[in-house]
């Protein structure tokens, strides 16, 4: 028998126990686990052992949890798995151990760094093993080699030459096994690293190595040694930000595809850069129209979109189709419904030829095994959307309710549908070969894709149709007012019952979060506020104005009382007389007071039944686009949204203070007073109110769902941010986003690129903004100060910006502490004026104060052609070789 002994220091509270938990390295989720309890004399240190017979030799895995009877509340960081390898003829191994929680470097612990920027190789091989074994373990997210020196002749009298090597066993992390009938106790040393001839040694005062109290064929492991070194050189790299569906190649379909997707990996290497970014590829086909465009509004979180399938690589060549994918490829922007509709007609002449055999294949149904949580759901409703042409599920009959007993019965062979359920399988089978191979493909070269991870999904989508109790489908997110909309934005998802989530680890996230990681290495949080707190707009509102925070910590009646404020049910209800509509409508005024408004009592009106709400408003005005009546209905608008607060969406007997109420009219038509009590109440609650409980919050999500995998993660951290957020970032190591036009510092018109965090991402323009070119002509007056502030320049700011300027801008951004240097293929190009289009506006990917935009934007020149650019590519290379990344 084998005895195993778990040592580890660790403090608890009152109630908790800590557990060591044992089993095979790379268990499945349902293979045996062994759980050991630990107990403790002193409430610090931790002990337990068990005893196990193994006849051969094997590699165990384990990890250390804290539970609360029989509850477990946390578990040690586990992306690297704790390896013990036990061979038969020892008798006992002593295991001394520090608790892990998330690595300080962890962002080098991440498959970007380890399996692409930094690729590591991990020896499998067991190291020798002595009577009295000694193995020392070192965590060490070095790029080069590491060796033990020390104070005796075994330990190489501090002689780097004659230092002792380690092993990596794991990713960063090492080990080296001593004779320890051999050593000369005590002795001091250290850890050092050497790297290309130069020697580093690790910072602190000198190690103690203590003889251990080992009997023969005992093994004493001591774990988690964490040296630091000076002078290591940071892990930097820049990339290249486009839409897949913005790639263009001479013989395309009018769109992006998987298949462009490594066509730009060879443009990536050839220019220097090691990150292609990416908009998300979910399917978001709703309506077969330009609408579905959007590709943050998917009817799938795991589904890829039809619309990126390399149709060059499907059977039977299809000559009849040539004639229009040539005519559609010509285009200049994107043509959605035109290449959608051509890569289906694509891909089901091929399933009819080669459906049958391949998803007979080994690898299609090994594809269907890992994926059966959501697969046939989503087969099933692209069919039910298609036979009742809608995407919104209350019309389907007697589906219109989701039940896993229709889903066995419409998905099982034999049944009605059952050959266009199988169409949809062979779809995404075949998606996820594409895919995987273009990310093979780019790894290769030293490429990570990134993916985007959006924050919603539609109300109209597979997961809204089959779990339902997660969402609070009777609302939907968006954003409050910020630089991109006065207004705020609607975005029509609906917002999460995080409660809900929370039951199971939120597993419908790491799901998701797991099957993104096949393809990608690194990935961005779509809006990261929503993980603290989501804008949550009543679905009878157009704008965000009327949203609320959520979750979040409405106020009573009597609370606003204290203020000194006397709550009234106005509040709640639009403030609208006479001098409200004159100044809202001007010479239309007195035509909206007879035709939209009726009079009540003490001389204010109220908006009519039928326009009540921006909703009915809205569909009023349904196909009446002249200027009068646009203006009459954004008015109308306004009426609806000039309140002093909105009612909670679960307890309507409490309140929120309106999103920027501070400049409404109804703000205006209170005291001083009352204007200076209601001052106190917005600013407490939005500024100060939260953070707290925003923060505990966002630390139960995030973890579990970033620590899912190893891919790199980023926060889009735009808008309104709340002060824990920074905070919660930086503890988690989760990489900002920067953004020049955007600072973050109060009081700053541009962000200082020289001081951006090491853990962030710098870009010049978001998919959401205008490129650099359309921002120099916005407004002239910023512009301005840009030239002679950031740029130091004399003189007028030229009214375009100029390629020598553009390239100023972009080493500001490429020099940048920041991991990360991602420039959008526009900002790339607007150095050459012989590629880049000629109007800026036209290189602009999404309005988002237009929630009907169509995204559309393709690259002007064919991939092909930009290989081609021979003096381009090798000004981009030099200025990444130039900022040493």
């Amino acid at each position: 028998m084998m005895k195993i002994s778990f040592r580890l220091s660790y403090n608890t509270v009152w109630g908790e126990t800590l557990h060591a938990v044992l089993y095979r390295a790379q268990a499945g989720a349902n293979e045996r686990k062994i759980n050991i309890p630990l107990s403790t004399q002193d409430g610090k240190i931790w002990t337990g052992s068990i005893l196990l017979l193994f006849k051969q030799p094997a590699v165990m895995a384990y990890h250390y949890e804290v539970r609360r009877k029989d509850k477990t509340v946390r578990r040690e960081w586990q992306k690297v798995e704790r390896l013990l390898s036990v061979s038969p003829s020892i008798s006992a191994y002593y295991l001394n151990d520090a608790w892990r929680d998330l690595p300080a470097q962890a962002h080098l612990y991440s498959s970007a760094v380890t399996e692409v920027f930094r690729l590591q190789s991990v020896t499998q091989t067991p190291l020798p093993l002595f009577k009295r074994t000694l193995s020392l373990r070192v965590q060490a997210p070095y790029d080069g080699d590491l060796y033990l020196c020390g104070s005796t002749e075994q330990l190489g009298n501090w002689n780097p030459a004659k230092a002792l090597p380690l092993t990596r066993t794991q990713l960063n992390e090492w080990e080296i096994v001593l004779n320890a009938d051999e050593q000369i106790f005590p002795a001091e040393y250290k850890f050092i690293a050497k790297s290309n001839g130069a020697v580093l040694w690790e910072d602190g005062f000198n190690r103690t190595l203590d003889n251990p109290p080992l009997k023969a064929d005992e093994v004493f492991v001591r774990q988690d040694l964490s040296p630091r070194f000076t002078g290591e050189v940071p892990v930097r790299a820049a990339g290249v930000v486009v839409p897949v569906f913005s790639l263009r190649s001479k013989d395309g379909c009018g769109v992006g595809d998987f298949g462009d997707l490594k066509k730009l990996a060879d443009w990536t290497q050839k220019t220097g850069q090691k990150v292609i970014q990416i908009l998300p590829l979910n399917d978001t086909t709703l309506t077969h129209t330009w609408q579905d465009s959007y590709p943050y509004n998917a009817v799938s979180v795991y589904a890829l979109h039809p619309l990126y399938a390399d149709v060059r690589l499907l059977p039977g060549g299809n000559k009849s189709l040539e004639k229009e994918r040539k005519e559609i490829n010509e285009l200049p922007q994107v043509d959605y419904e035109r290449a959608l509709q051509l890569k289906l007609e694509y891909l089901k002449r091929a399933f009819l030829t080669e459906g049958k055999k391949i998803l007979s294949t080994p690898q299609f149904r090994r594809f269907f095994a890992q994926n059966t949580h959501w697969l046939p759901a989503y087969a099933m409703f692209c069919t039910l959307r298609d036979h009742y042409k809608t995407a919104d599920f209350s019309k389907w009959g007697k589906y219109a309710k989701f039940s896993h007993n229709d889903l066995v019965a419409f998905c099982k062979p034999g049944a009605k549908e059952y050959g266009t359920v199988c169409f949809w399988y062979y779809v995404q089978f075949l998606l996820h070969c594409q895919l995987s191979e273009a990310a093979r493909y780019a790894r290769q070269k030293g490429i990570i894709l990134k993916g985007d991870i959006p924050i919603g999904v539609s109300p109209n989508s597979a997961e809204a149709w089959a779990e339902p109790q997660l969402f609070y489908l009777n609302t939907q997110a968006g954003a409050p007012p910020d630089d991109f909309s006065a207004t705020g934005q609607t975005w029509g998802f609906p917002t999460y019952n995080w409660d809900a989530m929370a039951q199971n680890g939120y597993r419908w996230w790491t799901r998701r979060l797991v099957h993104m990681a096949q393809y990608f290495d690194a990935y961005r949080i779509d809006h990261v506020l929503g993980f603290f707190r989501i804008w949550q707009i009543p679905l009878h509102a157009v704008q965000g104005l009327l949203g609320q925070f959520a979750p979040a910590l409405p106020m009573s009646a009597d609370e606003i009382k204290g203020y000194g404020l006397p709550f009234d049910d106005s509040f709640i209800c639009p403030h609208i007389t006479a001098e409200t509509v004159r100044e809202v409508f001007g010479d239309l005024a007195e035509k909206v007071s007879t035709k939209y408004l009726e009079l009540k009592a003490g001389e204010k009106y109220q908006l009519k039944p039928e326009y009540s709400t921006q909703r009915q408003t809205e569909q009023a005005f349904v196909g009446k686009t002249d200027e009068t009546a646009q203006r009459i209905k954004e008015g109308l608008f306004a009426l609806a949204a000039n309140v002093l607060f909105v009612p909670d969406h679960k307890d309507p007997s409490k309140f929120h203070p309106r999103i920027s109420a501070l400049t409404s009219e109804a703000y205006r038509s209170l005291s001083v007073g009352e204007q200076q009590a209601f001052t106190r109440l917005y600013n407490d609650y939005f500024f100060h109110r939260h953070n707290e409980f925003w923060k505990n919050g966002a630390m139960k999500k995030l973890p579990a769902v970033t620590q899912a995998t190893r891919m790199l993660c980023c926060a889009e951290d735009l808008g309104m941010i709340p002060a824990c957020v920074p905070e919660v970032l930086n503890k988690l190591q989760i990489l900002s986003l920067e953004i020049e036009r955007m600072p973050k510092r109060l009081g700053e018109t541009f962000a200082d690129t020289k001081k951006y965090p090491y853990l962030s991402v710098a870009t010049p323009s978001t998919h959401d903004m205008s490129v650099l070119r359309g921002w120099w002509k916005e407004k002239r007056e910023i512009t301005a100060r840009f030239w002679s502030e950031v740029l130091g320049k004399t003189g007028e700011a030229p009214a375009e910006l100029d390629g020598k300027t553009a390239e100023e801008i972009l080493r500001l951004h490429l020099n940048s502490p920041s991991m990360l240097a991602l420039i959008s293929y526009q900002d790339w190009t607007s150095m050459d004026e012989t590629l880049r289009a000629p109007d800026p506006d036209e290189e602009r990917i999404n309005v988002p104060a237009n929630p009907r935009h169509y995204w559309r934007y393709r690259m002007p020149i064919t991939l092909e052609k930009l290989l081609d650019q021979t003096a381009f590519n090798d000004k981009i290379r030099q200025l990444i070789k130039d900022a040493n990344r």
